[in-house]
């Protein structure tokens, strides 16, 4: 759902930039709460994995395709100021680097790709876990309601900016209806995805998975005919240390896999909002992006004549510039949280 150069004008483009900017501001004081030693690290990874996947787009229905967001899985996984980062970090890789994305339209996709699934899924997800049984197993279902909703709101986002600021006249409850439509299908792969990647790092780390944290109550003892909290029981640091190690080089070397190998089988059919955007009229003005020279645009290795290679190439490239961009992102953030900061250790000691 890149939405490119042209298919906004330049005064909503520029509103959604500075609305756009404040919202990056905001997430940036709220990621200080958000990040500790053992999550801040594996932020930027979480970024690096959603650009891979996000490579992978499969088939929905016939001649359209979908691909990851990647809201709702950032959200859950190290929490939603910090889930609105990683998505920003990665539309400006992609922007810069790949010329996806238009560059004035930044803000327009920063506000739809990465606010507003991030919003609506953690929400929604923080909801379900409110009325749900407080187990892991719900913490899944949870996952995959809030990832599969996600999508068409960013639908209904994107619906909402053209209207205000689309270049093209064309009736919006058409552009409202298709979009809604093809993404209700597409929410179906996001939230098997995020299911089964949030499913995957809880079955192993639950007390890395941000939404994971709190749902059981610690430990009680009775002292003196009273019930407190037992104290709580803290894993040998070498050994959480190889556990954290380890849980950041399967995660690397997933992307890098998908990026650089599983890419190259990835549906060729344009995406939701390409495929309404050519239905519907409504890329009658794009523009061609700033970028297009740039040695890796359209996912490629500029002069590599190997498509699978250069294909690869490219991919890898992305997962490494994404995962140093983020990861020296959250250092700077995590380095200036204020010592007083609340933190989430406190609910360390609840397990899942």
């Amino acid at each position: 759902m890149h939405v490119p150069d042209g298919f906004i004008d330049a005064p909503v483009s520029a509103a959604a930039g500075v609305v756009a900017a404040g919202a990056v501001a905001v997430s940036l004081r709220g990621a200080r709460r958000e990040l500790d030693e053992r999550t801040a690290p594996l932020a930027g990874l979480v970024a690096a994995f959603i650009f891979a996947v996000q490579m992978l787009n499969f088939p929905v229905a016939a001649g359209t395709s979908g691909h990851l967001l990647g809201g709702a899985l950032a959200a859950i996984l190290v929490g939603p100021y910090t889930g609105v980062l990683c998505v920003t970090v990665v539309l400006l890789m992609q922007g810069i680097l790949f010329a996806d994305g238009g560059l004035t339209a930044l803000g327009v996709n920063v506000l739809d790709m990465g606010i507003a699934t991030t919003v609506v899924a953690y929400a929604l997800f923080r909801g379900l876990l409110g009325v749900l049984p407080k187990t892991r197993r719900s913490v899944t279902v949870a996952s995959f309601v809030a990832a599969l909703v996600s999508v068409p709101a960013a639908a209904c986002a994107f619906t909402l900016i053209y209207w205000i600021g689309g270049t093209t006249d064309i009736p919006i409850g058409k552009v409202f209806t298709a979009m809604v439509g093809v993404h209700v299908l597409i929410g179906i792969g996001e939230a098997v995805i995020t299911a089964l990647t949030v499913g995957a790092v809880i079955a192993v780390r639950p007390d890395l998975v941000h939404g994971a944290r709190g749902l059981t109550s610690s430990l009680k003892l009775r002292v003196d005919g009273e019930l407190v909290d037992a104290p709580a029981r803290q894993p040998a640091a070498p050994a959480a240390a190889r556990s954290h190690r380890g849980i950041w080089a399967t995660g690397l070397v997933t992307a890098l896999v998908l990026a650089g190998f599983v890419s190259y089988y990835a549906s060729a059919s344009p995406d939701g909002l390409e495929k309404v955007a050519a239905d519907q009229g409504i890329d009658k003005k794009t523009e061609e992006h700033a970028a297009k020279d740039s040695p890796l645009a359209d996912y490629g290795v500029k002069d590599v004549s190997d498509a699978r290679i250069s294909g690869g190439l490219a991919g890898v490239i992305g997962v490494g510039a994404t995962v140093v961009a983020g990861s020296g992102v959250f250092f700077v953030v995590r380095r200036r949280r204020t010592p007083d900061a609340p933190t989430d250790t406190t609910r360390d000691k609840e397990s899942v």
